[in-house]
């Protein structure tokens, strides 16, 4: 009975002694100012037909998994086999786990503590212990019962360590989310790299074919008499040069294939899925674009950024906490006796409840150098937040130009394709009826090359820079069946 009349009057005291958790109280900080991420364009400047421009639709939300805009039901199996199968992503999933798990273990600080003792001893006493009236034999003792310790969070020292622990795993949520984006990011992108390759070795190969025909052409004008041996040796000339281009570019395809394997959690070895050509896939023609307030609300590592930002305030609160007296309850009730058999005997029943207190008095000036040290974490998060925040606008604004200068090159190289080839034709059929001479002939190929190599890079580049965008973007959330994105709420 003494004892519940201990317990509920230290319940009394806690009541009496909690209050507001010491520290400043997070609140989600309001990114920067921004209604567009480019300013207007100029009216002089020259913009691409409606054909090739991609349009921008300022505000609208990406629905369903981004990649799905590209209509290749190729690109949704690879990233599907990325998601399912990526180490990184395998990794930071058991990560966030683990971080949740953290919390979690942070919580039971505000709980009682229980546990369980129980031993046996053999003791004796000195003869003076009891003032020499009488000598205590030795003798031997069994005890068992419960324990119970408690610390008083008064000032909110201990919620605060939590809500440290929480913002810690939605760190590591935010974390996992933009490993979700690159993997699915590198997927595509990879994906693309190889299609883009392989358009280029196609366009070489066919420059070569036409290089062979120029050589047969001068060759055969040179045993008829017409030309001469330099002719010849210029066309052999630029037949191998052309042949130097395509070993990097089929490097270049052996390093995206090497890398979709990694991002697929494969061997280099292993098989890959079919090569994809351009051709099948579709260039968005219209971007949703999320405006830039909720653009703050979406990415991962701005989120990330924020949760940070949540972990140094209630780090602040910790911190403080440390200033003040801390205040432990221990407890214990249960059987002592000097016989076994007399244990669980009523009258051999044993409680006590004791009360600590700890109070820092001089430290050297530590504990408070600490909370200093806190508080410009504090600080330093949140410039970190409102610098990733005007990174992320930048990168938008980046690609967003990229994509309208991209149409453009597109474009001009879709013109300079078309004047280079007409300029070959008439060339070879001038050179055919002897008005002009091979060299002419050679250098209105060679600017055909280039102007044909500059067309499938152009084309190429769109769909990269697109991708990029979809990714500065925030892409879009894991699926509902990864780890779901936030903690609970945490008690103050």
């Amino acid at each position: 009975m003494q004892f519940r009349c201990a317990i509920r009057g230290t319940i009394l005291l806690y009541a009496l002694l909690s209050g507001c958790a010491v520290g400043p109280n997070f609140s989600r900080p309001t990114p920067p100012a921004a209604d567009a991420y480019v300013a207007p364009v100029s009216t002089n400047a020259q913009s691409p037909t409606s054909e090739t421009a991609q349009h921008a639709a300022l505000g609208l939300q990406i629905e369903g998994s981004w990649w799905s805009l590209f209509r290749s039901s190729a690109i949704d199996a690879v990233v599907a086999q990325a998601v399912e199968h990526n180490r990184t992503l395998e990794a930071s999933t058991a990560t966030l786990r683990q971080a949740r798990d953290l919390a979690l273990a942070s919580e039971g600080a505000r709980y009682p503590q229980v546990g369980l003792t129980a031993g046996i001893g053999r003791q004796k006493y000195g003869a003076e212990l009891f003032g020499g009236s009488f000598n205590l034999p030795p003798f031997t003792y069994f005890a068992v019962g419960p324990t119970v310790s408690y610390t008083l969070d008064y000032n909110g020292g201990i919620a605060r360590g939590i809500e440290q622990q929480r913002a810690i795993a939605e760190v590591t949520q935010h974390q996992m989310d933009a490993a979700y984006l690159t993997v699915t990011g590198q997927a595509v992108m990879q994906t693309v790299a190889i299609a883009s390759a392989r358009a280029q070795i196609t366009t070489i190969e066919t420059i070569l074919q036409q290089d062979k025909d120029n050589l047969k052409l001068v060759q055969t004008a040179f045993d008829e008499g017409s030309t001469a041996r330099i002719d010849v040796l210029s066309a052999q000339s630029q037949l191998a040069s052309d042949m130097a281009l395509l070993p990097p570019l089929r490097q270049e395809l052996a390093r995206a294939h090497h890398a979709l394997s990694v991002v697929l959690g494969r061997a280099p070895a292993s098989e890959l899925p079919p090569d994809l050509d351009l051709a099948q896939v579709t260039l968005p023609q219209e971007i949703p674009v999320s405006l830039p307030s909720e653009l703050a609300h979406r990415r991962p590592d701005i989120l990330a950024a924020e949760a940070r930002l949540h972990a140094a305030t209630s780090a602040v609160g910790v911190a403080e906490s440390n200033l003040y007296p801390k205040i432990q309850l221990n407890g214990t009730v249960g059987q002592q006796a000097v016989d076994a058999g007399d244990l669980f005997n009523g009258s051999n029943t044993a409680w006590s409840l004791i009360s600590g207190l700890t109070m820092p008095l001089f430290d050297g000036g530590t504990l408070r150098a600490q909370k200093r040290a806190a508080v410009e974490a504090m600080h330093a998060s949140a410039a970190f937040y409102e610098q990733t925040v005007l990174e992320a606008f930048g990168q938008v604004a980046d690609l967003l130009d990229a994509l309208n200068h991209d149409a453009e090159q597109l474009e001009a190289q879709a013109h300079a394709q078309e004047a280079a080839q007409s300029n070959l034709d008439l060339a070879r059929a001038s050179y055919a009826e002897g008005n002009v001479g091979v060299i002419q002939v050679l250098d209105a190929q060679r600017a055909f090359q280039q102007a044909r190599l500059g067309f499938v890079k152009s084309e190429a580049q769109r769909y990269l820079d697109t991708v990029q965008l979809f990714l500065a973007l925030g892409g879009t959330p894991p699926p509902s069946g990864m780890p779901p994105s936030g903690m609970p709420p945490s008690a103050s």
